[in-house]
């Protein structure tokens, strides 16, 4: 069964909330993920906690997360599970209007009344997403793949080959 998916679950609600420390917890799955239409991780298991900090004049907000996702390797074309530990920090202000335009700080209107981390949860999951994504078995050549195979025959590093005569003056040089 598919979970449901509510933006109004990511609200934090600070209007008449103490000044102080408060907690949140949310545990993110691929329902979440792809209502922001995003659908490259699958199997998606992360646990947020989110601590926010309400002062007099401003808001600090940090969501760290933990877990696991599906990533397909760029090499193999494998799946793996890949294990997520990122943290994303920020300054909540209040301003003329909403702009998240710094990664330091947000600004939100005067007369907001709460703040939705969603889209801050999701930014951190996808930057926590390697550029390059290579299964541990590549890395370490335990991985047993056909594609590794036909690849390995392919590449050219295997073959021995003459080196062209007209290149070997150049090596005087160095």
């Amino acid at each position: 069964m598919s979970e449901i998916f509510k933006i109004s679950d990511y609200d934090i609600v600070f209007s008449g909330l103490k000044e102080g420390e408060h907690e949140y917890s949310y545990k993110i799955r691929d329902t979440f993920l792809k209502n922001f239409g995003f659908n490259e991780l699958s199997q998606v298991n992360i646990k947020i906690k989110s601590i926010f900090i309400k002062k007099n004049t401003l808001m600090e907000l940090y969501i760290s997360g933990k877990g696991s996702y599906i990533l397909t390797c760029d090499i193999s074309n494998e799946l793996f599970p890949y294990q997520v530990d990122s943290e994303l920090n920020f300054i909540i202000k209040f301003g003329d209007e909403y702009n998240d335009d710094n990664d330091q700080y947000v600004i939100i209107p005067h007369n907001s009344y709460k703040f939705n981390i969603a889209k801050s949860i999701y930014e951190m999951i996808v930057l926590s997403i390697p550029q390059k994504r290579i299964h541990p078995g590549v890395l370490d050549g335990s991985l047993n793949s056909k594609t590794l195979k036909i690849l390995d025959k392919l590449s050219p590093g295997t073959k021995k080959t003459e080196s062209d005569p007209r290149w070997n003056k150049l090596k005087d040089y160095l």
